[in-house]
């Protein structure tokens, strides 16, 4: 498949009579665009503009997404959630590039995070680079937790779709293009090159650890192989609650510097040849056969190497380990994507499961450790519940308006693919 990304800069986004995109600011009519994410399942619906460098705190952050528009192609961005799933990856798609769009509200799980737009803990957010339009949705009583996660996941994504329109007849400031052509082809186009693919593990723990897979609960699936410029067209999106150091959320999956990196190196020196997307279930047998069939699908691809991720941390170590040792065992080398959790003195077991066979391993850091974070200005959402949420504790919200934290409670701190501003390496 060949797709080009036509990257649209975003100078400013502000809220408009029309929604438009003019001399490189984005305008949003809010009446229009809450009209269009209204749900029955939400009493409270509201919008907010907020820029890098102010002093604002966002508080519980759900979800974050960039703005997608397929302008040729197969398909349409976030496929099979709007009553079309056919393939994307192939065609023109065009992105708002420099904006986001965040949801936050009511807490739904314990595990949600800070988004700090200014002072220490935006060094630790790459969000807090983007201009972001912030959706605060709050439930109706009596709504049960998967089904607000749910009306949180649509909001998110209709008011994605709804900007993303505005760039569709736009010139694009930037066009890349990344084409991965079908197996048999792609393995015999660069004989000098190590052959690499990548296992994308995705959260699948069951209610409020959840991740998509053409709007199919992922959990569902067994290992599949797709062509990495899907994932560039949203075929993968967030609906989960885990900790949110190291949450993958859309705009992570959208933007996965692990596919754009091996694209980089692509015909230089690797030939990168597709990515198999796995899931992280609870029990053994699933854990078993979703890396049994993993390692099948790898090694009939007759590659020479494997980047493994992993999402989440505790249980979704052992699917990291059991991909890594069966894989390996195959004859195929691996590298390993992680965060730790090594206490906040950093002595303790960094993850809960290892093997011997994981000898390459790069870390995104230590999500117990500890900062402080000074009082904003501005709150968007509920600041409160820094003392509920993972990485915060009864207390952590100080009367002064500071609050203490682990940094797994910064949504993106310690994001195990890479995308952050943290990390390392261990051999």
């Amino acid at each position: 498949m060949r797709l080009e990304l036509g990257y649209i800069s975003v100078k400013d986004v502000k809220f408009g009579e029309k929604t438009e995109l003019r001399d490189g600011i984005v305008y949003v009519n809010k009446a229009e665009l809450l009209e269009t994410i209204a749900d029955e399942r939400l009493a409270k619906l509201d919008v907010d503009i907020v820029h890098p460098g102010e002093s604002v705190r966002i508080c519980p952050v759900k979800d974050v997404l960039e703005p997608r528009v397929k302008v040729s192609g197969s398909g349409n961005v976030f496929p099979g959630f709007f009553d079309d799933a056919k393939t994307v990856g192939e065609g023109r798609t065009h992105v708002l590039r420099g904006m986001g769009v965040m949801t936050v509200g009511k807490i739904v799980g314990f595990q949600e995070g800070i988004v700090d737009m200014a002072g220490p803990g935006a060094d630790y957010t790459p969000f807090s680079q983007l201009i972001n339009l912030v959706i605060l949705a709050d439930k109706v009583e009596g709504l049960k937790q998967h089904e607000h996660e749910a009306a949180l996941r649509m909001v998110g994504l209709k008011a994605t779709r709804y900007v993303a329109e505005v760039s569709r007849n736009a010139e694009p400031d930037e066009i890349k293009v990344y084409e991965t052509k079908p197996l048999q082809e792609q393995l015999l186009e660069y004989p000098g090159l190590p052959k690499v693919a990548y296992v994308y593990a995705l959260q699948t723990q069951g209610l409020l650890h959840d991740s998509y897979l053409y709007a199919v609960d992922a959990k569902k699936i067994l290992p599949t192989l797709i062509y990495p410029t899907e994932v560039m067209d949203g075929a993968v999106i967030s609906g989960n609650c885990v900790s949110a150091c190291d949450k993958n959320t859309t705009y992570h999956h959208l933007n996965s510097p692990v596919i754009y990196d091996l694209f980089e190196h692509h015909g230089k020196d690797l030939n990168f040849v597709g990515v198999v997307v796995s899931n992280e279930n609870v029990t053994l047998l699933d854990k078993e056969r979703s890396s049994n069939y993993a390692a099948k699908l790898i090694k009939s691809m007759g590659v020479d190497g494997v980047i493994i991720s992993e999402e989440g941390f505790g249980n979704p170590d052992a699917d990291l380990m059991m991909n890594c040792k069966k894989i390996e065992a195959e004859g195929i080398k691996t590298v390993l994507i992680t965060d730790e959790y090594a206490g906040r003195d950093g002595a303790s077991q960094s993850l809960a499961d290892g093997h011997v066979a994981a000898n390459a391993v790069v870390t995104a850091g230590n999500a117990n450790a500890v900062i402080t974070l000074p009082k904003l200005d501005k709150v968007i959402g509920y600041v409160d519940a820094v003392n509920t949420i993972a990485g915060g504790f009864d207390g952590a919200l100080a009367a002064d308006g500071s609050i203490t934290i682990e940094i797994q409670a910064i949504t993106g701190a310690t994001n195990e693919l890479g995308f952050n501003r943290m990390g390392g390496s261990v051999i």
